[in-house]
């Protein structure tokens, strides 16, 4: 699934997570949610027209950059082999085109603040 929340400089942002929930890639920042959400479309009507370009660190993570024309979308978590980095892209390529989108970015948090729960805990004990 594709996952859209905001960063603390404001910018929007996107993950596209495995069915397991671990983080495959993250999209670069955008100023606008709808440049997310074209991207995503992107991606979603033909991954074959982008480009996935492997790389590795120098200490031996394996990790892809997503591209299309040049240009830089996305960068993928890292892997300890080059055979998990293509599991990884296979994945992408099977499941894109049926992947939820979900949008955190309206919210400050998912979560409530610790106290908010502490509060409503102890309301409800009163």
């Amino acid at each position: 699934m594709f996952v859209i929340s905001k960063r603390n400089n404001g910018d929007y942002k996107f993950v596209f997570t495995s069915r397991k929930g671990k983080t495959i890639f993250t999209s670069i920042g955008c100023k606008q949610k709808s440049d997310c959400q074209k991207i995503i479309e992107a991606i979603t009507e033909d991954v074959h027209k982008f480009t996935f370009r492997k790389n590795a660190t120098p200490s031996g993570k394996h990790f892809f950059r997503l591209s299309i024309g040049g240009l830089v979308l996305a960068t993928s978590r890292k892997y300890s082999t080059p055979l998990m980095l293509q599991k990884g892209i296979d994945e992408i390529i099977k499941y894109v085109i049926t992947a939820e989108i979900l949008d955190f970015s309206e919210g400050e948090s998912i979560f409530p603040p610790e106290e908010e729960v502490f509060l409503s805990e102890e309301a409800k004990a009163s």
